[in-house]
């Protein structure tokens, strides 16, 4: 490795000097979407000296990062519990053969004592996970829907297609039309009797509504902490991406991406509470949330309908009750299923008996 490789805190603290002096945003590969630094920062939770990540610079250049930050477990009766959540690591394409990968990885783990939770992991670095001292606390299965044939998931599966690319865009494009006029239909008039408040910031009534429903999270919800996980200050929706002068890997900015937060209302009382982020094709649920199951379809109903409205492609959820009901009740051309599993360090000691890892718990796309 070079002699100039050079590892960096990044602290809440030090995260708010980038932000003013627009350290990472002027050109080349930043660490984040500069709006999601601007909303990671307004997080109370995280401390002055808490770290939000580990960066490895190499002559004002990023080489490798490690995303992480503080959250609370949701302890019940007993004293809070901080854990860090690590969110990503990357290490620039030269680097990936050498001892950087994994030097920054337990650097990190070690700079926050091993209170380490992560949410999923992908499959290539299963084997270094096992020769770690992590435990699966939870396994789920996250479900890709699919409502057009995606070029992507045709070219993925079929590489002899890439010289008609343009072509799959037509198909994707008919094929999409046609599932949302079948869904439609299927739809009809079920959410006629219902209305919807979209909103920016929960309301006493919202979370009177919203708390219950989460009692049993793994991470310890707030209004405060519900109200910043759904605020749209983390995305930044511009006209001209390819004019912006930076990339990021953390997602945040594009020139489709917005969040949306409604409760679903009937005869002025809430029966559901609905949060979805849109990115190019992508519909991803954040929360699904319904009090009485007699209410449950007609609130896939109510999602379906934002679905077809937003005219997206394909729905992102770890909600297996929330996929199957959508399979069984819409068209769709296809759902990916892969294992996800949550793990701790062995040195992160909590009781989760009674708590469970629920798809709003660590997103934080």
């Amino acid at each position: 490795m070079s002699e100039d490789l050079e590892i960096v805190n990044l602290t809440k603290s030090k995260l708010r000097e980038h932000i003013e002096n627009n350290t990472f945003w002027k050109s080349g590969l930043a660490p984040m979407a500069k709006s999601k630094a601007i909303w990671l920062i307004a997080n109370n939770r995280i401390e002055e000296e808490d770290f939000c990540g580990v960066l490895a610079m190499e002559k004002d250049k990023m080489v490798a990062f490690i995303y992480m930050f503080p959250d609370v477990i949701n302890m019940q009766s007993q004293p809070l519990k901080k854990v860090y959540w690590m969110i990503d690591w990357w290490v620039a394409k030269q680097y990936k053969t050498t001892v950087l990968g994994t030097y920054i990885y337990d650097y990190a783990v070690k700079l926050v004592q091993n209170q380490v939770v992560i949410k999923s992991y992908t499959e290539n670095v299963q084997d270094f996970y096992d020769k770690r001292p992590f435990r699966v606390i939870t396994s789920r299965l996250r479900h890709t829907i699919f409502y057009s044939l995606d070029r992507s998931m045709l070219l993925g599966r079929f590489q002899f297609l890439k010289p008609v690319k343009f072509l799959l865009d037509i198909i994707d494009g008919t094929t999409g039309k046609l599932i949302r006029f079948i869904n439609k239909l299927k739809l009809g008039k079920r959410t006629a009797h219902l209305t919807y408040e979209f909103i920016n910031e929960l309301d006493n009534p919202t979370w009177h509504f919203i708390e219950p429903l989460c009692k049993n999270d793994l991470i310890l919800k707030t209004k405060d902490y519900v109200n910043w996980q759904l605020s749209n200050t983390q995305y930044l929706q511009i006209p001209l991406n390819h004019k912006k002068p930076y990339t990021n890997l953390q997602p945040g900015i594009s020139d489709n991406i917005h969040i949306h937060n409604l409760k679903i209302m009937k005869n002025e009382s809430i029966i559901g509470f609905l949060s979805y982020i849109i990115n190019y094709n992508e519909f991803n649920v954040k929360y699904f949330l319904v009090e009485d199951l007699k209410h449950y379809d007609v609130c896939v109903d109510v999602l379906m309908e934002n679905l077809l409205k937003s005219k997206r492609n394909f729905i992102f959820t770890d909600d297996t009750k929330l996929s199957d009901n959508l399979n069984k009740r819409y068209f769709s051309v296809f759902t990916h299923k892969v294992t996800k599993k949550g793990i701790v360090h062995n040195d992160t000691i909590f009781d989760y008996e009674g708590i469970t890892l629920y798809n709003r718990d660590g997103h934080f796309y």
